[in-house]
């Protein structure tokens, strides 16, 4: 059912992409690594408030966290070169769900914080080997539906689970939650299963025939990661400050249920759009949308009685803006600097990810702490904004050409 031609696999048309060898073990090691850290984002800060950071402190946590994940994303090409894939894989499991449950142990900042650098480390390595892994098993005429189908494994453990988790360890008790989120350890079983794939696809052999071309390369992913990066920057503000922002653990569910869930329906559907008009059109108008709400939610975060509803009402908008840009900016990434460096763009691509993530946590925690939810808000939206205008400018100037290069 899967047969080499050119630079990639290619798999018969009427095979759905989830049904390509080693796709399914592969969506599962991410669904369970992602589950571990979809439990810990918003609870891990709560943990480290509980052990007396101020806010941010508690954003730190997560800066941390998407620190060492970025450490970890640029030495992956070496871990895969030296470990392969089966043993790099168990190995980000491992650091990924062990450190959980070191939080059993306390909540000082300072060890919630070593934990999260080990817990970037595994995190950084499981990320790059999916989205290269991904990239790899399925060709590029349905890479945007692979995507989206890689995206509803990333999205679908953060929308059952993120927000459930502030009111499992408020409610219940934060043991529980560090427990279950020692679930990656789960996926170090299928590794053999996505090494074994990778290897018929002829997928582990791609990584030294990338391009050299840095300028080149340089120039095609500078659009598409600084759109990731202002978006994932807004998602990182959400998911550590949001059971602050909100005082009834009702809202702070429903605005967190708001933001994941439409978050991943949009990563599964834009990957149809990108298969069929490419991915650059929709980015602009996404990063608008994704403005517009992040000023709603610093409106709703500034009124009384009606700010609940505001705030999930920019939550919605933030969610298609945050898993539609999740699938085209990576299609659209992979496009532009073509097949030969699709293991550099999966680096780039997840570097962009989490440092956005984490640098949206820590500014937020930055603007909150002297001065308002609001107006961290209000910088987020600007920022947005502001990579919105340039994208549609860039468009504008390359209507009639055959199709912008970077953009």
């Amino acid at each position: 059912m899967l047969k080499q031609h050119g630079d990639g696999p290619v798999c018969r048309e009427e095979v759905p992409v989830w049904r390509v060898p080693g796709m399914r073990p592969l969506l599962a090691s991410t669904a369970l690594g992602f589950a571990g850290l979809a439990l810990l984002m918003p609870v891990a800060p709560l943990w480290a408030l509980e052990g007396g950071a101020d806010e941010l402190g508690a954003g730190l946590v997560n800066t941390v966290l998407m620190l060492f994940t970025v450490i970890a994303q640029l030495l992956v090409g070496r871990i895969l070169g030296r470990l392969g894939w089966q043993r790099s894989l168990a190995l980000g499991s491992c650091l990924l769900g062990l450190p959980a449950l070191g939080h059993l142990v306390t909540s000082q900042a300072g060890a919630v914080m070593a934990l999260a650098a080990v817990r970037g480390l595994g995190f950084g390595i499981l990320t790059v080997c999916g989205a290269t892994g991904v990239a790899a098993l399925v060709e590029p005429a349905r890479r945007g539906r692979a995507v989206g189908a890689y995206g509803l494994a990333i999205a679908a453990p953060q929308c059952l689970l993120i927000p459930v988790a502030p009111w499992l360890a408020q409610s219940v008790g934060f043991w529980l939650v560090f427990t279950c989120a020692a679930v990656p350890l789960l996926a170090v079983p299928l590794a053999p299963r996505v090494a074994r794939a990778l290897h018929d696809s002829g997928g582990m052999s791609s990584a030294p025939a990338e391009t050299r071309d840095t300028s080149r390369l340089r120039r095609a992913l500078v659009g598409p990661i600084a759109a990731l990066l202002v978006i994932t920057a807004a998602g990182g503000a959400i998911l550590t400050f949001t059971p602050r922002l909100l005082s009834d653990p009702v809202a702070v569910y429903l605005a967190l249920l708001a933001f994941t869930a439409t978050a991943a329906l949009c990563r599964w559907g834009f990957g149809h759009l990108a298969d069929r008009r490419g991915a650059a059109p929709a980015i602009a108008p996404l990063l608008f949308a994704g403005a517009a709400g992040l000023a709603v939610i610093g409106a709703g975060a500034a009124v009384g009685g009606r700010g609940p509803v505001l705030v999930v009402a920019g939550m919605l908008a933030v969610g298609v803006a945050y898993g539609g840009l999740q699938n085209l900016t990576l299609v659209q990434a992979f496009a532009a600097a073509g097949e030969r460096a699709r293991s550099s763009v999966s680096v780039a691509w997840n570097v962009g990810f989490d440092a956005g993530t984490g640098l949206g946590a820590f500014a937020a925690g930055a603007v909150v702490t002297v001065s308002s939810y609001t107006a961290a808000y209000a910088v987020l939206a600007a920022v947005t904004a502001v990579v919105g205008a340039c994208w549609a400018g860039a468009r504008w100037r390359s209507r009639g050409a055959a199709g912008p290069a970077a953009l």
